[in-house]
């Protein structure tokens, strides 16, 4: 079996410096781990900082997909693709993160579908994931928001076990499903509970 797993800033220059000489042949899984962010609030909201998390968060991931997905097709692979909720679910003060997050979804929601109407065997594991207890997400929304962090190891083994049973979509906590149903069922309450979890004094500083 071949994983190749692409996080961090490394995974963008491998998107853009692709070696030729490098053969993804026989590749069975391919996890998409890879993020840029910028510190929440209304500062983040410029065309230079919206730009650079597009590059990184969506742009690097379609480059990735492109180069392997023969490799994929030949090997009925999988294609593992960690997002967030905030690509699901639109919050405040996370403009340009929560763009680059939408784009990721739609771009391989279609990609799933053309693929199976092509009838080709690859599967496609949407992950959509909440704040992790890491150090520079945590860095990120200080004082600005109220969630509380999900253990980093749990939320690895939710993308595994999604990824390995070749599951469409995987949420973690779980009651994010719940929280992404509500937004076409109940919109109102959405917002509610979205404000709740929101210190918008330090976001707008």
């Amino acid at each position: 079996m071949k994983v190749l797993l692409l996080t961090g800033l490394g995974a963008l220059f491998f998107a853009y410096y692709w070696d030729d000489n490098f053969d993804p042949g026989g590749l069975d899984y391919l996890v998409l781990n890879h993020i840029g962010g910028v510190p929440a609030g209304t500062r983040a909201r410029t065309p230079q900082a919206t730009r650079w998390l597009m590059q990184v968060n969506f742009l690097s991931y379609v480059q990735l997909t492109s180069r392997a997905l023969p490799s994929l097709t030949d090997s009925k692979g999988s294609l593992v693709v960690v997002s967030s909720l905030l690509g699901r679910v639109p919050t405040s003060f996370s403009t340009p993160y929560s763009a680059a997050k939408f784009a990721l979804d739609s771009f391989f929601g279609s990609l799933r579908r053309e693929l199976d109407v092509q009838d080709v065997n690859v599967a496609i594991t949407m992950c959509v994931l909440g704040l992790r207890d890491r150090a520079s997400a945590a860095e990120a929304v200080r004082g600005v928001t109220r969630v509380k962090a999900a253990p980093g190891p749990k939320a690895a083994l939710a993308v595994i076990r999604g990824g390995a049973t070749r599951a469409a979509g995987v949420f973690y906590p779980w009651r994010f499903h719940l929280l992404c149903l509500l937004r076409r069922w109940l919109p109102r309450p959405r917002a509610w509970f979205i404000r709740q979890d929101l210190n918008v004094t330090a976001a707008a500083a």
